[in-house]
């Protein structure tokens, strides 16, 4: 009867350290890192490296904030990367080649990644192809689409044209301060992405809309019985995920000041990585905004410190990978607890 006992108290001990982690361990992992790389580098805890750990933190938050909704509906969309250039490219253009002011700048990106979010929907939705393989093809032809309408060159202020001179339009001071100005000392891309993760928090957890988009992907069936639109709702998460994308892309375009072709690549991975560390951030289980934007941090975090530690970039894609293989693992786990 002891022994028993004994057991069950080691056992409950045991459950309770791993609900502890699965609650808690994504917190303590950035507070672990955050401290190790203060004090294995001088410059890390000082107010411009936290700047610009922000500001990346801002683009990558809004990326995993698109891939968060696809995971929502169960889906998932492959081709925020390439959305995002596209929308840098669409950006730069406006501004440099077109002699456009802010807020066509602002608008062209965001219905190019609307377009491509519903090309995405009738492609998932109205053609049933799996959303892997079907964002997979869209990431490849929106790559293809700016690379061939750049040429494979980027666009930046007084860049030489094919016809002879030079482009008279520049990025203007306007869309600049998107990316680069600041508000009582605070990036203005930081202030932003924190009022969008509160609005989409609210929106998903306390609107009816917001829970129709969970009860469409945890039982497609039984919310289409209920009466739930379940196409309309699926092709909104596209949507939204292709509006997301081109406004990472917008902030991209105006915190380096040029539309660099391809640039929206390697966020790919790291929104992917945020969204399903989001899965275990106080113990969660799902996709959800708040997990996703601690997950940014944590993939921020990590970054800049293996940089100004000049960890090369390769050596950050296996990381990267890793830390994607573990909260995969971590979102597993928890399902079948």
């Amino acid at each position: 009867m002891e022994q028993t006992i004994i057991q069950e108290t080691k056992i409950s001990k045991k459950d309770y350290l791993l609900h502890f982690l699965f609650k808690h361990g994504t917190l303590l992992v950035i507070l672990g890192i955050t401290l190790f790389f203060s004090i294995a580098i001088d410059e890390f805890f000082s107010y411009s490296n936290f700047s610009d750990i922000l500001r990346s933190i801002s683009i990558v938050t809004f990326v995993a904030i698109g891939i968060t909704f696809s995971l929502i509906v169960d889906g998932f969309d492959l081709s925020v990367g390439s959305t995002v250039s596209l929308a840098t490219i669409g950006s730069a253009a406006s501004l440099v080649l077109y002699r456009q002011e802010l807020l066509v700048a602002l608008l062209i990106p965001i219905i190019l990644g609307c377009l491509v979010g519903l090309i995405n929907a009738l492609l998932v939705v109205k053609l049933k192809l799996p959303d892997l393989l079907a964002t997979l093809a869209v990431m490849y032809v929106i790559n293809g689409i700016h690379l061939t309408y750049t040429k494979g060159y980027s666009i930046y202020n007084n860049m030489p044209l094919e016809e002879g001179g030079t482009a008279t339009g520049k990025f203007i001071p306007s869309f600049l301060f998107i990316g680069q100005g600041e508000v009582f000392n605070i990036p203005f891309s930081a202030l932003f992405m924190i009022l969008t993760v509160i609005a989409v928090h609210l929106f998903l957890t306390y609107t009816r809309p917001g829970r129709l988009f969970y009860m469409t992907g945890g039982n497609r069936e039984a919310a289409r019985l209920s009466g739930i639109p379940v196409n309309r709702y699926r092709t909104y998460a596209y949507m939204i995920s292709g509006v997301f994308a081109g406004i990472a892309g917008i902030i991209l375009a105006s915190r380096i000041g040029t539309g660099q072709v391809s640039a929206g690549a390697p966020l790919l991975m790291d929104g992917v990585a945020a969204a399903f560390i989001g899965f275990s951030v106080f113990g969660a289980g799902k996709p959800n905004v708040i997990g996703t934007f601690f997950g940014a941090i944590l993939i921020g975090v990590l970054l800049n410190g293996l940089t100004m530690m000049n960890v090369p970039y390769y050596a950050q894609d296996i990381l990267k990978g890793s830390i994607l293989v573990g909260a995969l693992a971590l979102s597993h786990l928890q399902k079948r607890r």
